[in-house]
């Protein structure tokens, strides 16, 4: 298999930390958190989101199903970036390091439109990527193979030059089955350690 030539990032948990769980732990103590995700199908209105969706409308409907829970449904949408963090500080280096160095560098993610604007508000190293292929643009999502093929047509990229990086291993797997060479990112000293090996980085680039 040939080295990979670009690189291509998940968002969520790869750059910055996606913890809903976590936020509505400090809102409304553990005990009432777990409950809420337990009652409220908070996760799956997210996928419909990252697939096209509309989020106030998605909110909306959760909230009328769901009434006694209506103030925490509504404040993932009114603190949405609050869900999200800290950036992971050294793969956002490492993505700027390979920028550096001209490897061509991309997005693949499951986002929501509304989402993805807010992010990129809040993480402006998102607007960096030679390229970004987002979910609810294409309502496809990983780990489906079309949203990989999207990247590719649209990247002109070969699936041989892609390094694929993301915390979901399903994701990474998803990917392997195109030909792109993969990582699983469960941190980012392995990543940095991966970008040395393939020829991407010297170590004091990826330091």
């Amino acid at each position: 298999m040939t080295a990979p030539t670009a690189v291509v990032f998940d968002i969520g948990n790869v750059l910055f930390h996606w913890a809903p769980e976590a936020f509505y732990d400090r809102l409304l103590g553990p005990a009432d958190s777990a409950r809420l995700f337990a009652e409220v199908p908070l996760h799956a209105m997210n996928e419909r989101v990252d697939n096209g969706a509309p989020l106030t409308g998605e909110i909306a409907a959760l909230a009328r199903a769901h009434p006694d829970w209506r103030e925490a449904i509504v404040t993932w949408e009114a603190r949405w970036i609050d869900l999200t963090g800290p950036v992971i500080d050294r793969s956002v280096r490492l993505l700027r390091a390979l920028r550096r160095r001209g490897v061509p560098v991309y997005a693949l993610s499951n986002f929501g439109r509304e989402t993805f604007d807010i992010a990129e508000s809040h993480y402006p190293f998102l607007e960096e990527f030679d390229h970004r292929v987002i979910s609810a643009h294409h309502a496809a999502m990983k780990p489906d193979a079309r949203i990989y093929e999207i990247l590719e047509e649209e990247t002109a990229q070969p699936p041989e030059a892609l390094l694929f990086t993301d915390d979901k291993a399903e994701n990474v797997a998803a990917a392997a089955a195109r030909g792109w060479h993969i990582h699983h990112f469960e941190g980012p000293e392995g990543l940095a350690s991966r970008l040395v090996a393939t020829g991407l980085l010297t170590e004091t680039e990826a330091a």
